[in-house]
């Protein structure tokens, strides 16, 4: 079979197609035929900021959707067949979330990725494809789709009328502003690009700020709010946004951190923390359990994610160079 490897050391001209065993499930195991991969910028983080050499040779990918083709001995919840999505964190089913069953156990690093023709994983580690998706839509989820579902309606318990402030229109943003709009809510947008507000709106965005053109984006959410501040801040921008995604939000409000595109670390206004009453929470994706609650939603609202590009495996290295330029709108996918 085919494989995405990175080998030797890190960048994105060490990603080489390898040909690789098929493997063989063991006891609660199964065996899946993949069918597409989504990436996500933790992908691209792991591919070329590098990390720990002794996880080379690798193959990257958290996110993807595969059918079940061979199953071993004891497995009891998937049959040959079946469509699934594998879960980004293998040892997270259910309940919060724990060290042992996080890092340890991520696909994509250390984990063998979903860049490969077939995987055998535990059964336990993955979730029925929504019904009403394509293989390619359903390899969005895990990752971006799952990390929006939780920030907005598990931590942030969402609810009709509130208003979120989403930053950029990555993979995250535009599942946020879909989740959001099936919900009732109102969304402001913010981005560099006019086009990409365009696009924005047509899938329900509300209002749109232009943060090039209006660098002090906070306070102009606030103004169409009518001075209150949002109800939640899907926080994808790190250090640089942060700050100001705190003066942005209500007395009360929620602030999801989920990205580092603008770096790790800053000086924060603590004591505007604590005097705005905020709910600030650390988002990393979730488990098996917020991603069947979020096919539920997914189904009965017909959500579809937002598709940009799509690439053969054999062309990863452009789909990784489509990433790290970030002019991309919404996901894109590897087919494999």
């Amino acid at each position: 079979m085919r494989a995405l490897v990175l080998e030797g050391d890190f960048g994105i001209d060490n990603l080489k197609l390898k040909d690789r065993d098929v493997p063989k499930p063991g006891p609660g195991e199964v065996v899946l035929k993949m069918k597409a991969g989504s990436l996500n910028y933790r992908d691209l983080a792991t591919v070329t900021f590098g990390g720990n050499p002794k996880l080379l040779p690798m193959v990257p990918l958290s996110d993807g959707c595969g059918e079940v083709v061979e199953v071993g001995e004891g497995v009891k919840r998937l049959k040959k067949g079946d469509r699934v999505a594998p879960s980004f964190f293998q040892g997270w089913q259910s309940g919060g979330p724990v060290a042992e069953n996080l890092g340890p156990t991520a696909l994509g690093s250390p984990i063998d990725g979903c860049a490969q023709e077939y995987m055998c994983l535990s059964a336990e580690g993955m979730s029925k494809a929504p019904a009403n998706l394509s293989d390619e839509e359903v390899a969005c989820l895990p990752c971006a789709g799952l990390t929006a579902w939780r920030a907005l309606v598990v931590e942030g318990g969402l609810k009709a009328g509130d208003t979120v402030l989403v930053q950029g229109t990555g993979g995250v943003s535009i599942f946020a502003l879909q989740f959001a709009k099936a919900m009732g809510a109102r969304v402001i947008v913010t981005s560099s690009s006019d086009e990409k507000v365009e696009r924005a709106k047509k899938l329900g965005a509300d209002a749109s700020i232009n943060y090039k053109q209006t660098p002090d984006w906070e306070m102009e959410a606030r103004k169409l709010t009518g001075g209150r501040g949002v109800d939640h801040v899907v926080e994808v921008g790190g250090a640089d946004t942060f700050p100001r995604s705190i003066t942005a939000a209500r007395v009360g409000g929620h602030i999801a951190v989920i990205g580092i595109l603008s770096g790790l670390t800053k000086d924060v206004n603590v004591a505007a923390i604590f005097a705005q009453n905020l709910k600030i929470s650390g988002i990393t994706v979730g488990s098996r359990t917020h991603f069947e609650e979020m096919t539920r939603a997914i189904e009965q609202n017909d959500i579809h994610p937002v598709i940009d590009k799509r690439f053969p495996l054999a062309d990863a290295q452009e789909a990784f160079r489509l990433m790290q330029g970030a002019s991309h709108f919404g996901k894109i996918v590897l087919d494999i």
